[in-house]
C-alpha cells in the first residue's frame, strides 16, 4: 500500500471507531467518501475495497445505539421527498426490467436512506457547521486539483470528476463545482481571519477555473445564470462584481481555440449530433411518461422504448437532463414530486434569510438560506442539461436548510422562554 492508502485508511478506520460512540461523526464520514471519492484516488487494493458501506454501517450502529437523535421529518420538503422515494421504489417495481434497475435503486437508495440519517443526527450548530465543512470541503478540493491543472495546461485538456462517482463527467463534475462555489461563499462569510478569507477567495476562483476547463456547454449556461442570483443575494455586491471581473480576466485569455469551438456550438444545436440526440431523447421520455403512468422505472433507457417512440434517431441515449430523466424514468407523477421537492425546499431557504437574518447569532443561517437559492438555481439550469437526478449534493442542501431552519426556530423558542 502506498503512504496515501494507508493516511485514508487510518482517518476511515479511526472515524469509523469514533462514529460507534459519536453517531454523527458517521454522517461526517459517510458525506466526505461519498462526496469526494477520495478512495478512488488511492493506488492500492483501498480503492476497490466497500469503504461506503463500511461508513454506512458504523453510522447506522450508532444511531441505533445513541439517544441523541431526533425525527429526521423536519418540514415539508423532507415529506416530499419521503414521497418521491416512495413512487420512486413503485416505479422501479411496475417498470420495464426490474432484474436490470435494480442496481439503480439499491444505490440510490442508499444515499437517500443517509439523508435521513443525517436529518436525524445532525442537530447543534457545531454539528451542521461541521457537516457543512465536510460536504462543501469535499468537492473545494476536486475543485483546486481541477483548477491548477487547468492552469497549468492553459485549458488544452479538460477536466474530470472523481472515477466511479455521480460526477465522474467532465459535465457532471463541472455542475456539482458551480453549486459548490456560492456555498464556499457562505463559509467564507463565516471565517474570521483574513488569511482563511483570502484562501477560501482563491479556492473559489479556482474551483470557476475549473469549472470552464471541463467544457461544458451546461455549466457555462448554469454559471451565468446563477452569477447574476449570486450577485443578488451576496451582502457584498460590489467586491462579487469585482470578483467576477477578476474570473473574467484569468479565464477568457487563456481559453484555447477548441474550448470556444465547443461553446458556439451551444447556438448551432441543430447541427450538433449530440444535442440532437439529447433533444430525441426527451422527446422518447415524454411518450414514455405519456404510456405509462409509472414510466420506465429507474431507467428509460432502453431499445424497445427508443425504438418505438424516437423521432430523429433509435440510438439508446441518456437523457441528459433532470427533468427528462425524472419524467421518463418516473412519469408526470414523479416528476411533480421532484419539482415540489425543489420548490418547497427553495422557499425554506428563503424562509431562513427572511426569520434568521436580523439576529446576529442566526444570521449565519440566513447566509446560508441565501447561498444554498443560488446553489438550487445553478442545479435547476445546469441539471436542464445533465442526469443528475439522483445526484446527492442537492439533497444535502436540503438537509442542510432544514436542520438549519429547526436549529433557528429552537433557538427562537429558547429565547421566547
Amino acid at each position: 500500500m502506498s503512504l496515501r492508502d494507508i493516511v485514508i485508511a487510518l482517518i476511515i478506520l479511526v472515524a469509523g471507531l469514533y462514529a460507534l460512540r459519536r453517531a454523527w461523526v458517521g454522517v461526517l464520514l459517510w458525506t466526505w467518501l461519498s462526496t469526494m471519492n477520495p478512495h478512488r484516488y488511492a493506488w492500492g487494493i483501498l480503492s476497490s475495497l466497500p469503504i461506503a458501506a463500511f461508513a454506512a454501517g458504523v453510522t447506522l450502529l450508532g444511531l441505533v445505539s445513541t439517544k441523541d437523535r431526533r425525527s429526521p421529518f423536519l418540514g415539508t420538503p423532507v415529506v416530499i421527498f419521503t414521497l418521491f422515494i416512495t413512487w420512486m421504489t413503485l416505479s422501479w417495481l411496475m417498470g420495464h426490467d426490474v432484474s436490470e434497475d435494480y442496481w439503480q435503486w439499491n444505490k440510490c437508495i442508499k444515499i437517500f436512506l443517509m439523508i435521513f440519517v443525517t436529518l436525524a443526527l445532525i442537530q447543534t450548530k457545531e454539528h451542521i457547521m461541521a457537516f457543512a465543512w465536510v460536504l462543501i470541503g469535499s468537492l473545494a478540493l476536486l475543485g483546486v486539483k481541477g483548477g491548477f491543472f487547468t492552469l497549468s495546461t492553459l485549458g488544452n485538456y479538460r477536466v474530470w470528476g472523481p472515477p466511479g462517482s455521480f460526477i465522474e463527467d467532465n459535465n457532471e463534475f463541472a455542475l456539482a463545482l458551480i453549486m459548490t462555489i456560492p456555498l464556499i461563499y457562505f463559509l467564507q462569510l463565516q471565517v474570521t481571519k483574513k488569511v482563511w478569507r483570502n484562501a477560501l477567495g482563491i479556492i473559489i476562483l479556482l474551483c470557476a477555473v475549473s469549472a470552464f476547463g471541463s467544457y461544458s456547454r451546461g455549466a457555462l449556461l448554469a454559471i451565468i445564470a446563477m452569477g447574476g442570483v449570486f450577485w443578488w443575494r451576496s451582502p457584498k455586491k460590489g467586491e462579487v462584481v469585482v470578483f467576477i471581473l477578476i474570473i473574467a480576466v484569468v479565464m477568457i485569455p487563456m481559453l484555447p481555440e477548441q474550448w470556444w469551438a465547443r461553446m458556439n456550438t451551444i447556438s448551432e444545436y441543430q447541427a450538433d449530433g449530440s444535442a440532437m440526440g439529447r433533444i430525441n431523447a426527451w422527446g422518447v421520455a415524454w411518450e414514455v411518461a405519456l404510456h405509462h403512468l409509472f414510466g420506465g422505472g429507474m431507467s428509460y433507457q432502453y431499445q424497445d422504448y427508443f425504438l418505438l417512440y424516437g423521432k430523429y434517431e433509435v440510438i439508446v441515449r441518456a437523457a441528459h437532463s433532470i427533468y427528462f430523466q425524472i419524467l421518463g424514468n418516473h412519469g408526470f407523477i414523479g416528476l411533480f414530486l421532484f419539482l415540489l421537492l425543489w420548490i418547497t425546499t427553495y422557499r425554506e431557504a428563503g424562509w431562513l434569510m427572511r426569520n434568521a437574518q436580523g439576529d446576529s447569532h442566526t444570521r449565519w443561517a440566513a447566509q446560508l438560506g441565501a447561498m444554498a437559492q443560488v446553489s438550487l438555481v445553478g442545479y435547476a439550469v445546469g441539471g436542464a442539461f445533465l442526469s443528475l437526478g439522483y445526484f446527492d449534493l442537492p439533497y444535502n442542501i436540503m438537509a442542510l436548510i432544514m436542520m438549519a431552519k429547526k436549529w433557528v426556530i429552537s433557538q427562537t423558542e429558547c429565547n421566547q422562554g
